[in-house]
């Protein structure tokens, strides 16, 4: 098979050890990680403290009031992939009957209706609890520490609040006091507090400093950390966040409205475990989340290029990069069509039938068209296709759209104006984890001034149409494009890997599985490599637009094969050089016991790091 073969240069080595591994998009997050493997702890114990810190250094990217998806396995049971859930429903009165009479035709991209209830705090604390060994205070130590005596903020987070600045002081004056401190604008490099955050996290370790068991005695360290749990889910979080979203306040709509969740929304949510809905690829198994996020359509695409040879395979090659194009749009618009929290016919859309059916609409030409599937005793769901979108607000007052909204990630140019955030970590003992936590951005909705965090804004992912999968509905998940990955050969884990970017997440991630898998590159190499996704779907953020045809690529990719894919009719975007794709990458040897690690050198922010 002739593929091309992966640059002599990497942009960082691909690292290699046999101790311990990490590697997330911010360094702070990554060396916290790691300094508690060096300590002793496992790779459960190091998730949680760098996830923790990726809420104070990346407050852009992901906070408290998110949340997260995870795929783990344990030493002791490495061939079962298990789902870490840590998204958060709908509340009980957000209803699709409620925003319409608010005179909404989409759910809003920032305030408070656009909150789930948050759930990412929870699921780390139950990581911890179920799979780690580390009391919660010492792996709060890290982010407790870079929030109460600062960091550096990056020049990423400054720009952020920078763009927003105008929303901030004219109508979300608690968000300018957190991140305009006497009014100004951090620069890049300036040290950055939030001594709010850093009393939540004490307050929720004194939750289970005193509790003790029937005897007297201290309980255990499960107790403390459900004690802990309780208090967000019950106690001055809930209080705090839903009598502060009560008033009305700016959405992206051009609108106020008041929240409404409740205080009984907080506490009746729990994270949990679930099965990974997995795929059978070249020899090696790829485990992703249920149909609730976003994770099976990768492996629908996966299903639908296992037919094809390796040529077809190749992302660097006009020929490969149109059928893996291609590919993605019949696989996401089967997404757009049946996944959500409901009852989906997984099993029937990754059958090899399937597949083989939807193989055969790949031809020689683009496709501008938006193509779900067949599935006997289903209807798909038809989305509106809007090419751009204003609110009737703001149209009728003449003004533009709302600044700073939506999933904060690369725009069709090219433009980051941030992501998700991402951490990969194995340990010695082979216990591996990928995670994705995301939502509450500090431009998500105004800031809470007791907690230092917004809650986030992932129901704008629901439909407000009726029939939907992914209709807006009380206590309903809304279909999050959160996916990490985790592979599998015979049947122990081979690496875990993810990436920040809305819906090219698993696009940019499909890249490297093809890469590593079919030609052979190492992690580092298939992470530098030329990056490309389709836009010729509809959005998952608001406005919720598409381009048909829509095709993004770095230049990297080359004239020709650029000149090929515009000659096949995909409506091409430029991004320049380095622009494509965030991914970080943790790589086990089950015969040698060789861990490897790599990080996205674009942006200048992501590391990996290990021994």
């Amino acid at each position: 098979m002739a593929y091309t073969p992966a640059g002599s240069f990497t942009t960082r080595p691909t690292l290699q050890g046999t101790f311990g591994m990490t590697a997330s998009t911010h360094w702070l997050a990554t060396a916290s990680a790691q300094a508690v493997l060096e300590r002793g702890g496992n790779a459960f114990d190091a998730a949680v403290a760098g996830a923790f810190v990726l809420h104070v250094v990346e407050p852009h990217l992901n906070g408290p009031g998110g949340d997260m998806t995870g795929v783990l396995t344990t030493a002791g049971n490495p061939s079962e992939p298990v789902v870490l859930m840590g998204q958060g429903p709908a509340p009980a009165a957000a209803t699709r009957e409620h925003y319409l009479a608010e005179g909404l035709e989409l759910v809003p991209g920032a305030g408070a209706l656009a909150a789930a209830v948050p759930a990412a705090v929870d699921a780390w604390l139950l990581l911890l609890r179920d799979h780690g060994t580390w009391d919660l205070a010492d792996v709060l130590s890290f982010a407790i520490g870079y929030a109460r005596k600062g960091h550096p903020v990056l020049d990423r987070v400054a720009s952020t609040i920078a763009s927003v600045a105008g929303l901030f002081r004219e109508h979300w004056p608690t968000s300018a006091a957190l991140w305009m401190p006497d009014g100004k604008v951090p620069a890049g490099g300036d040290i950055v507090k939030n001594a709010a955050y850093a009393d939540v996290l004490e307050r929720l370790i004194a939750a289970g400093t005193d509790v003790e068991d029937d005897g007297g005695t201290p309980a255990p360290r499960s107790a403390r950390i459900d004690a802990a749990r309780r208090e967000w889910r019950e106690g001055f979080v809930a209080k705090a966040a839903v009598a502060f979203l009560a008033e009305p306040h700016r959405h992206s709509s051009g609108t106020d409205h008041a929240g409404v969740m409740v205080e009984a929304d907080f506490a009746g949510f729990s994270a949990g475990y679930e099965p990974a809905a997995t795929l059978e690829f070249r020899g090696h198994t790829i485990a992703k989340t249920g149909p609730w996020g976003q994770g099976p359509a990768l492996l629908q695409t996966l299903a639908i290029l296992d037919g094809f040879g390796g040529e077809y395979l190749d992302p660097s090659t006009e020929l490969g990069a149109h059928t893996i194009l291609e590919a993605q749009k019949l696989a996401i618009a089967d997404r757009e069509a049946y996944y959500g929290d409901a009852a989906v016919p997984l099993d029937y859309l990754l059958s090899r039938e399937y597949a083989a059916e939807r193989r055969q609409l790949i031809g020689e030409k683009a496709s501008h068209a938006f193509r779900p599937g067949g599935v006997p005793g289903h209807t798909p769901f038809l989305p509106p296709l809007r090419t751009e979108y204003l609110p009737p607000s703001l149209a009728a007052r003449g003004e533009g759209a709302f600044a700073g909204v939506g999933e904060p990630t690369v725009q069709p140019t090219g433009e980051t104006r941030g992501d998700t955030c991402h951490i990969d970590v194995v340990d010695q003992w082979g216990n591996m984890v990928s995670a994705t936590p995301s939502g509450g951005w500090l431009q998500s909705s105004p800031a809470i001034p007791e907690l230092g965090f917004c809650l986030g804004s992932r129901l704008q992912m629901t439909w407000l149409e009726d029939g939907a999968p992914s209709t807006l509905a009380p206590g309903k998940r809304p279909r999050t494009t959160l996916t990490p990955t985790l592979v599998l050969r015979d049947g122990r884990a081979v690496a875990a890997l993810g990436s920040p970017g809305g819906d090219q997440q698993d696009q940019w991630q499909l890249l490297y599985l093809l890469r590593t898998i079919v030609g052979r590159y190492e992690p580092q190499q298939a992470i530098d490599a030329p990056a490309f996704h389709t836009t010729s779907i509809p959005g998952s953020f608001w406005p919720r637009t598409w381009t048909p045809g829509g095709a993004v690529v770095e230049d990297r990719l080359g004239d020709g094969v650029v000149s090929g894919l515009e000659a096949r009719g995909h409506i091409v975007t430029r991004a320049g050089d380095w622009s494509l794709g965030r991914l970080s990458a943790v790589v086990r040897c089950p015969e040698t016991g060789v861990l490897k690690a790599a990080a996205n050198p674009r942006g200048g922010q992501g590391y990996a790091a290990g021994r």
